[in-house]
């Protein structure tokens, strides 16, 4: 009767651990992933997700990435399954993973449908606003039972951005054109994270009012909309910037304000956003002191 009791109360606990560790989310698509324990082989379809799974504590569960995951260090080691062109179903296939991460704008629908179809469970995040990112680590805390670390991850996030916020809350607006690639010039809309950066910044984005996430401008739209500063994505201090000098008339080329920051930093929906958004912000406040 002893071992009777010892057993039935292991079978107890088992399922009342089990029940406890039981969550669900509700991914960017609206997609409901249940799940009954925390992921142990996760692989990351960009390299902010690789990012933000090693934010919240996780990095061990990584098995695979994408192409150009090189942050932190330690991801550089993973496995590659493709990249934003294609995946490697042969090879995601082999490495068993129990979650698939993939970002709504980056991969494709149609590689997102056939990873379900193999039988894997997707969550699909879309960071669009900067308060995406604290939600995404909590998500991902969730999911791979790293809550408490996803927790005061988002804490950090979300007092650095309101610091940031009130600094330069209340300052004059300034127009901006994001120069997200150079030839052909490509440029950002207002749903893309990059306008909220620059909202943040009291600077307001000068094609936000573009169809498409990213799209092509041209040298003609950018002389129409005659934005007060260019922002250059790029690890070069001086990238681009020469190129701008042919249009003389534009008042960020009188001005002299034409920067850059890290593409790096600003292109990847992880807490070093922040970083790319000191200075930014820094930068586009030495305008409203000019003459």
């Amino acid at each position: 009767m002893r071992r009777l009791f010892f057993f039935l109360n292991l079978v107890f606990q088992f399922f009342a651990v089990t029940a406890a560790a039981a969550v669900e989310v509700i991914d960017d698509r609206g997609v409901v992933l249940r799940r009954d324990w925390p992921a142990q082989r996760v692989i990351a379809l960009a390299p902010h997700l690789t990012e933000l799974v090693f934010a919240v504590g996780a990095g061990n569960r990584l098995v695979g990435k994408v192409r150009g995951s090189d942050f932190p260090p330690g991801a550089r080691a993973l496995a590659e399954v493709g990249d934003a062109a294609g995946l490697d179903f042969e090879r995601i296939l082999a490495l068993r993973p129990d979650l698939v991460l993939a970002w709504g704008s980056g991969n494709r629908v149609a590689d997102v449908e056939r990873l379900e179809r193999l039988g894997f469970a997707v969550l699909v995040l879309e960071p669009r606003r900067l308060e995406d990112i604290p939600r995404h680590m909590r998500m991902l805390g969730v999911l791979l039972g790293s809550g408490r670390r996803a927790q005061a991850a988002a804490l950090a996030f979300d007092s650095h951005a309101e610091r940031l916020r009130e600094r330069y809350r209340g300052k004059s607006a300034v127009s901006v054109l994001f120069e997200a690639w150079h030839h052909p010039l490509i440029t950002v809309n207002a749903e893309h994270l990059i306008s909220d950066v620059l909202r943040l910044c009291g600077a307001r984005n000068a094609f936000g009012d573009l169809s498409q996430l990213a799209a092509v401008v041209s040298p003609e739209q950018v002389l129409a909309a005659d934005p007060d500063a260019i922002i250059i994505g790029s690890e070069a201090e001086d990238a681009g910037s020469q190129g701008w000098q042919r249009y003389p008339y534009l008042k960020s080329v009188r001005m002299g304000a034409i920067f850059t920051v890290s593409a790096d930093l600003i292109t990847r929906q992880t807490p070093r956003v922040l970083d790319a958004a000191e200075k930014i912000c820094a930068d586009l406040d030495t305008l409203r002191t000019r003459p």
